[in-house]
């Protein structure tokens, strides 16, 4: 038997930022990844916040462009313009990035082990059976599972975790065409609480994509004619499809019991507007590595549960404001979505949304608005009244 102080099940950018963590401590640590080679295939967008940069390493060679602001669109194209004077979020090469946070992971002396799919795991005692090798069982102190929305270790103490689709192409154009400050989100009822975007990589490249609670079918469907109806993309050629899962947040969900913990997309810690998770994964993986480390040295496992207790504490009224606005989004009609895209450019939003907007903290800028009683304005009283009694 294979043992260790602590396995990590899936080699994503959350997973190997917790790994690197956890062996920076001097602990033995095993990452189990299903895949052959780490970060393939693409299932991102690849936009992270500024906060990047404070949570986690960002070498700069892996950052592909920097966006200083957005253009955000309404079903008729009505155009709302925010943005500020420094980069607020980073396009990024998510493969590579990838590969690099697996290998500081290893560098810090985890054992990265490829083409090690996960059968079957024991919560109780910390053993870990893979798929194509009974006999190969490995065993830890501590499991964490941060293998993803469909992930095997969620699934000893969850009901199955629901998700939704994600659908991008990578578009070149062949000429200069693009904005590359500024990113390009449209919003339509369609798709609600969904969007499609735009995000350049190049003047000439750009990522577009969606996601909406629909199957890939239907993605593919939308995305070709949104292409084929903007005069932006005449000629596009479209150089790569990509698909993934996003899952949808759920505030009850159990990442403590036994030997185990999640993070990341396992754990569902993901924005319910935008579905971005990697901000808060590498949070959680901060606090989930500090939380492992205390159990380990005083060999105590019910110190565990402080992990859950923190993360809530840290994300339980952010991730519940988001889940509000979500729902309000999914409510509208396209003439809601119009009239309010209307009322934000005649009530000055854009300053105020450039002033107050963040990709990661929107309970923010949804507090400001309600100061400045644009919610009022915008959205019916029911709807505004939601989201003020977050604030009683």
């Amino acid at each position: 038997m294979n043992k260790f102080d602590v396995i990590v099940i899936g080699a994503g950018p959350v997973g190997s930022t917790f790994a690197r963590y956890i062996a920076n401590e001097g602990f033995k640590v095993a990452i189990l990844e299903r895949k052959k080679e780490v970060g393939v295939p693409l299932q991102c967008a690849g936009l992270l916040g500024k906060k990047i940069k404070d949570i986690n390493i960002l070498p700069d060679k892996y950052i592909l462009n920097k966006v200083y602001g957005a253009y955000l669109h309404s079903p008729s194209n009505t155009i709302l313009k925010v943005g500020r004077k420094d980069p607020q979020a980073y396009v990024i090469d998510r493969i590579a990035y990838d590969k690099f946070l697996a290998e500081q992971a290893v560098d810090a002396g985890a054992k990265l082990l490829l083409n090690h799919k996960v059968k079957d795991v024991n919560i109780k005692t910390g053993e870990v059976y893979l798929e194509n090798n009974s006999n190969k069982i490995f065993q830890g102190k501590i499991i964490v599972g941060t293998d993803g929305h469909a992930s095997k270790v969620s699934d000893k103490f969850n009901p199955k975790t629901k998700s939704v689709m994600a659908a991008q192409y990578l578009l070149d154009m062949k000429k200069d065409v693009f904005d590359m400050d500024n990113v390009n989100p449209h919003v339509n009822s369609n798709i609600s609480p969904g969007f499609i975007w735009m995000i350049p990589i190049s003047k000439s490249m750009a990522r577009v994509g969606l996601f909406a609670n629909k199957d890939y079918n239907k993605l593919n469907h939308i995305l070709k004619d949104f292409i084929h109806d903007n005069i932006l993309y005449k000629n596009a050629t479209i150089l790569k499809k990509y698909q993934g899962f996003i899952p949808v947040y759920n505030p009850k969900k159990k990442i403590v019991k036994d030997r185990a913990i999640l993070i990341g997309d396992a754990a569902s810690q993901v924005k319910p507007t935008t579905g971005g998770g990697l901000i808060i994964g590498f949070e959680c993986a901060k606090i989930a590595a500090n939380t492992v480390s205390k159990t380990l040295q005083k060999e105590d496992i019910n110190i565990l549960k402080k992990y859950e207790n923190e993360y809530r504490k840290r994300f339980k009224n952010e991730l519940k404001v988001q889940i509000e606005v979500q729902i309000i989004f999914k409510s509208l009609t396209n003439q809601n979505l119009e009239y309010m895209f209307l009322k934000l450019k005649e009530g000055n939003a854009e300053n105020l949304i450039s002033e107050y907007g963040d990709m990661d903290s929107q309970s923010i800028l949804i507090k400001e608005m309600i100061k400045n009683r644009l919610f009022f304005s915008i959205l019916p009283k029911l709807l505004t009244r939601r989201i003020g009694n977050l604030w009683k």
